[in-house]
């Protein structure tokens, strides 16, 4: 009995440990920025200048870089990472399903520095090749305005795509794993296609690929290097793909050793309090919906089981 007891409060502290930890960082971040919080308060967020010679700080641009960024990364890789969890879970041949996840997965394992270079040396090049290429009626508006750089939204948004890809059909795959077979029985049982019945699957495990895609965007929030070396690092607002923009991650990574007085320190570590937030709110959202989903997903289960018998 003892031990049992001993064992629960050991298994217990480790849990505790864990949100603990959580807690201190946001203390500490809380912390290290109440200078600039003080100084600037809800201003800092809604100001555009950033110029650290002047003691002017706004991250109004960084905040805009980074949801921009991250929302046409989850945009450009969602139908992707959902066509791939598809197809291994309903359509792959056995023989192709082992290397497939495995290759999947992979992309997830490559360090972020290397797809900053592949970035640079492939998908800039060819994001200025495509712009050049754009009819200059399309360069006209404001969406595809902006010099040939290369560098830019679109170049930070592709490569931010590819790495949240296997993420999401990671978590897709394991969500759709949840669908109970008799359910993929009963739709063909009454005369539905194949695509008639992955489609009843994906409605029924609707609440965890939600939650799979706020896992990719949390990953997408929070990404530096990669985006770093491709989005130009420029602290502007535009609707343009092509222009330089800054993210949260990226001016965190660029000025931190350049920060040389107290106030520039606390604006950038207040930028990380504010990051270390959004990717808590977005990744706690998305772990209760696959969590909601399991749970009933088991209940259902048992009433598809229940009738098929029937």
């Amino acid at each position: 009995m003892r031990r049992e007891l001993g064992f629960r409060l050991v298994i217990g502290a480790f849990a505790v440990l864990v949100v603990g930890l959580v807690v201190a960082i946001g203390v500490e971040l809380s912390r290290q920025s109440w200078l600039s919080i003080a100084r600037f308060g809800l201003a800092f967020w809604l100001d555009r200048t950033w110029d650290p010679v002047a003691g002017e700080f706004g991250a109004l641009p960084f905040i805009w870089g980074t949801l921009y960024s991250s929302g046409l990364a989850l945009l450009l890789a969602t139908p992707v990472a959902l066509g791939i969890a598809v197809f291994i879970s309903d359509l792959c041949p056995a023989w192709l399903r082992g290397p497939l996840v495995f290759f999947t997965e992979l992309l997830a394992a490559i360090p972020s520095i290397v797809y900053g270079l592949w970035g640079i040396f492939v998908l800039v090049p060819a994001v200025r090749q495509f712009e050049i290429a754009m009819p200059e009626l399309l360069r006209r508006l404001p969406l595809f305005s902006g010099p040939p750089l290369g560098v830019g939204m679109l170049a930070a948004a592709l490569i931010l795509a590819v790495m949240i890809v296997p993420f999401t059909s990671s978590v897709a795959r394991e969500v759709l794993k949840t669908v109970p077979m008799a359910q993929r029985e009963a739709a063909y049982a009454l005369g539905a296609t194949r695509f008639e019945a992955i489609r009843s699957a994906i409605f029924f495990a609707r609440t965890g690929i939600v939650g799979a895609v706020m896992l990719g965007f949390g990953r997408a929030l929070g990404e530096t290097m990669a985006v770093t070396m491709v989005i130009g690092n420029n602290p502007q607002i535009s609707p343009s793909l092509f222009a330089p923009q800054y993210t949260m991650a990226a001016v965190i990574a660029n000025e931190f050793t350049e920060a040389t007085d107290d106030l520039y320190l606390h604006a950038l570590i207040e930028i990380g309090l504010v990051l270390f937030l959004i990717t808590l709110i977005v990744n706690s959202a998305s772990r209760l919906l696959i969590w909601a989903m399991g749970r009933t997903a088991r209940p259902a289960a048992r009433r598809v089981e229940l009738g098929a018998a029937a």
